[in-house]
């Protein structure tokens, strides 16, 4: 399903939450234009699988959502 597809970097971050993760250890990902995206929850994954495009261009912790976006985390 994923292969022939282009990786992120094996530490990476939460494209909706901007949350640091290890891709090797994290089951939650989408492949979107050919990259895969991992994600810290299925909720940031439910996330970015709504509307990917909004999501994608973000790719640090600096990339996070705005204050008041409504995206919370319980981890």
């Amino acid at each position: 399903m994923f292969s022939g597809v282009k990786s992120r970097s094996p530490e990476t971050h939460d494209p909706v939450c901007g949350m640091q993760l290890d891709e090797k250890k994290t089951t939650a990902k989408s492949e979107y234009n050919g990259t895969i995206y991992y994600f810290c929850s299925p909720s940031c994954k439910a996330a970015f699988d709504k509307e990917p495009s909004k999501y994608a261009q973000r790719s640090g912790p600096s990339d996070k959502p705005k204050e008041g976006s409504g995206h919370e985390h319980h981890h």
